[in-house]
């Protein structure tokens, strides 16, 4: 498997696979360079499909072992939420529940409460009103990362896919993590095959933040995965400064200091999950 165990606090790429696709494709999905994958159940699925979708994702994921990914369900307001949480609750394969449409905190600790209180529920919030709300739901009970869903979330509101248009709902985003005691939350995917636009967002999503994205094709990983690590450079540095530190016997010299330990421990932590290596 190419795929490694990569702490969901800190996943990079998520990738989406739609749940009619079958078996054989969340084999592949697995295998991956993912740091995870979610079989989608939700908008990738026809409404007269949804059943045998979910059908497919229970057995697959009712295999255990490799066989283990973060499912996106219907959100609450619809009628097949509660047959999704039903069919999936207690699965070996189960990692988390990616929630559609999270627009309340209820939403989210409904479905946790509802899949036995430790299946941590991954909110995506994709409409203005969801936006607004990202501090409640951050803080509510299962809440284990935020998300964005972009596309959704131009629809509703009628906002371009532009830089500056979409810098306060990913702003919002970050802070409600922050205030929620949450990682950083989940970008919404880019759409097209230039790896060039995809390079040029994912380096927006860092830099407003962000430190995951979800994806919709297996080509984006690469490139999701290198622009959201650090660097081989970030962690020589990291690296430089924290030998200094200790030759030092750890001692504060000035108001940067500080800042730059805590940035430091941040990046060699994320090397050694990545397998990035300094220069």
């Amino acid at each position: 498997m190419a795929q490694r165990d990569v702490d969901p606090a800190i996943s990079r790429s998520w990738l989406l696979v739609n749940g009619s696709a079958g078996a054989d494709a969340f084999d592949r999905a697995r295998a991956s360079r993912a740091d995870q994958i979610v079989l989608d159940i939700e908008d990738a699925v026809d409404p007269a499909n949804k059943a045998q979708a979910r059908d497919s994702v229970v057995e697959w994921l009712s295999r255990g072992g490799e066989h283990r990914a973060w499912v996106r369900i219907n959100d609450h307001s619809t009628a097949f939420w509660s047959d999704d949480v039903l069919a999936i609750a207690g699965l070996p394969g189960l990692q988390g529940v990616v929630l559609a449409k999270t627009e309340a905190g209820e939403h989210v600790t409904e479905t946790f409460d509802r899949l036995g209180g430790a299946t941590p529920v991954l909110p995506l919030l994709e409409s203005a009103l969801g936006i607004e709300e990202a501090v409640t739901v951050a803080k509510s009970r299962g809440a284990f990362r935020l998300a964005f869903g972009s596309g959704d979330y131009r629809r509703d509101t009628g906002t371009s896919a532009d830089d500056l248009a979409m810098a306060y709902p990913r702003s919002r985003l970050v802070v409600a993590s922050r205030i929620g005691d949450l990682p950083g939350p989940i970008d919404g995917p880019t759409v097209g095959t230039s790896h060039a636009v995809l390079r040029e967002q994912a380096e927006v999503t860092v830099a407003l933040g962000l430190t995951g994205k979800l994806c919709l094709d297996v080509g984006q990983l690469p490139v999701i995965n290198e622009v959201i690590s650090p660097t081989p450079s970030d962690v020589a540095w990291a690296r430089d400064f924290l030998d200094d530190f200790e030759a030092r016997g750890r001692i504060v010299r000035d108001g940067s200091d500080l800042p730059r330990l805590g940035r430091a421990r941040k990046i060699e932590l994320l090397a050694a999950a990545f397998g990035v290596q300094p220069n």
